[in-house]
């Protein structure tokens, strides 16, 4: 006897709901079945048979709420697994029961390796499978990379666990995947067995429910939107068939108001032209999507600008460039001199690097700077680690190993948590003057912009010197207006005198 239970959820995730159960008492199972649905806040997920065998008794009902480690069901290797793998084995594309031809039958079940969804990363518990790169009968080599994840935030690589022949696919691209869950299976030394995509359909078939016209619907969907008044088949779901899950729901009552509000916002999408194309957007684009949005409705963000003299920095950088790249391996750039002009700012100013949760404000007393990236799939904001303990070589040896890494989608979810500040350039691509949106939970954002020569009073002379202008994005809820303008004006003043900054006098 075997104890289905409930799996780690994730960080900060203590209890689900559970969904819908896709088998019933007495029926036979598959290793990797999908017997049942959890819902929690944020994800719909599937708990899987762990051996064969049979679904012996239910003990979570189809609402009840259980914690990580309850019981949900016992499986026992029983006769009604046997009966069932008897059954598989007497179909034709078997080759029989007990059929000396049956090969294939034999090579799939004693030489098959399972391709799994490798861990995501904290807190995340769902990707989406973007592509497969290789096909059914294709060699692989063990560690080579078969398929690429996409989830909100990175792009993970699936590699083979052993050499040998892809056999089958077990889901197609596009599809949702979990942590766990087997996405293909490998044969080891040979070809792959000609039963094995047919023996995919079924499988595929056997978890999903049967068509009835018309979506399930969880008994968490059910309560909640009886609670709120509105119709469960309206909520849009994004769980396994397009069903809604928990937070699907929670996110349609709470949208409510404002799509009654602005109900252009919530139109079917329109037909295309001849000279149109519709792209889905990927997960990570989704994220900032969200995450933007949510910047901009939940934080009092407020943009407050100055301008700096770049003078001594290019003289600085100018003079020591040479020595500099000879003793650390790497070019100094202006990216080191804003990262310590802001440490030291925030350092004076510490609102600008603390966040709101709930009531309370937490103050952070360490510097963890988030330096915005530009990739081909999006914005990611990876972060430079106590900031404050690197040198100027340090800082930039980070910014240049994470830029690479954002930009060959080898970054790992860790290195985008936990940013305290972010610096975003956007004079790299010769933005003059922006306003840069917050990183929720972050309360403030520094914009850089491009260098311009420009007119300028010294002294009662007009000079020409190369000016940046600077923008400080904040979080008014936390950030005073007197705070946000002596934070940007500590900047401005390190950046236009870096030796006093780097000697901390």
């Amino acid at each position: 006897m075997t104890d289905i239970t409930v799996p780690t959820l994730g960080e900060s995730i203590t209890e689900a709901t559970v969904g819908q159960w896709l088998k019933a008492t007495g029926d036979a199972v598959k290793k990797d079945d999908v017997l049942v649905e959890l819902e929690t806040d944020k994800v719909s997920v599937e708990v899987s048979a762990t051996e064969d065998g049979v679904l012996s008794e239910i003990i979570a009902k189809e609402g009840d709420t259980v914690e990580i480690g309850a019981l949900l069901g016992k499986l026992s290797a029983g006769a009604g697994g046997a009966k069932a793998e008897t059954a598989a084995a007497a179909l034709p594309e078997h080759g029989g029961p007990k059929d000396p031809g049956g090969v294939p039958g034999k090579a799939e079940k004693g030489e098959l390796t399972d391709v799994q969804v490798p861990t995501m990363g904290e807190s995340v518990s769902e990707g989406t499978l973007s592509t497969f790169l290789k096909a059914p009968g294709d060699a692989v080599k063990k560690d080579e990379t078969i398929a690429e994840i996409e989830t909100d935030k990175v792009a993970l690589e699936v590699p083979s666990p052993a050499d040998g022949v892809l056999a089958e696919l077990l889901v197609g691209e596009g599809d949702s995947v979990t942590p766990g869950s087997v996405i293909a299976r490998i044969s080891a030394g040979g070809s792959a067995p000609a039963a094995a995509p047919a023996a995919a359909a079924p499988a595929a078939s056997a978890s999903a429910p049967a068509a009835t016209g018309e979506r399930p619907v969880a008994p968490s969907v059910r309560r909640i939107s009886a609670e709120a008044g509105v119709n469960p088949a309206d909520i849009p779901g994004t769980g396994r068939d397009g069903r809604a899950t928990k937070a699907d729901a929670l996110d349609y009552v709470n949208s409510a108001p404002k799509a009654a509000a602005a109900p252009a916002e919530a139109k079917a999408p329109r037909d295309i032209g001849p000279r149109e194309e519709r792209v889905r957007m990927t997960r990570l684009r989704q994220t900032i999507a969200r995450r933007l949005k949510e910047a901009q409705d939940t934080a009092a963000m407020l943009t407050t600008f100055n301008d700096v003299d770049m003078t001594a920095i290019m003289a600085l950088r100018k003079k020591h460039q040479e020595a500099f790249v000879a003793k650390h391996g790497i070019k100094l750039g202006f990216m080191s001199f804003f990262v310590k002009a802001c440490v030291n700012a925030l350092r004076e100013v510490p609102a600008v690097n603390a966040e709101i949760d709930g009531q309370d404000i937490i103050y952070k007393n360490y510097y963890d700077i988030g330096v915005a990236v530009g990739t081909d799939k999006g914005l990611v904001v990876p972060v430079v680690r106590d900031s404050d303990d690197l040198s100027l070589a340090g800082i930039e040896k980070s910014i240049a190993d994470l830029g690479k890494r954002a930009r060959d989608g080898s970054l790992t979810i860790g290195d985008m948590q936990g940013g305290t500040f972010t610096i975003s350039n956007g004079g790299i691509y010769g933005s003059l003057m922006s306003t840069p949106i917050l990183n929720p939970p972050q309360s403030g954002v520094l914009g850089m912009h491009r260098i311009e020569q420009r007119p300028v009073a010294i002294n009662g002379e007009v000079k020409i010197r190369p000016m940046m202008y600077l923008a400080l994005s904040y979080d008014h809820r936390i950030v005073d207006g007197k705070e946000a303008v002596t934070f940007l004006v500590r900047v401005k003043e390190a950046l236009e005198d870096p030796e006093r900054m780097l000697l901390e006098v």
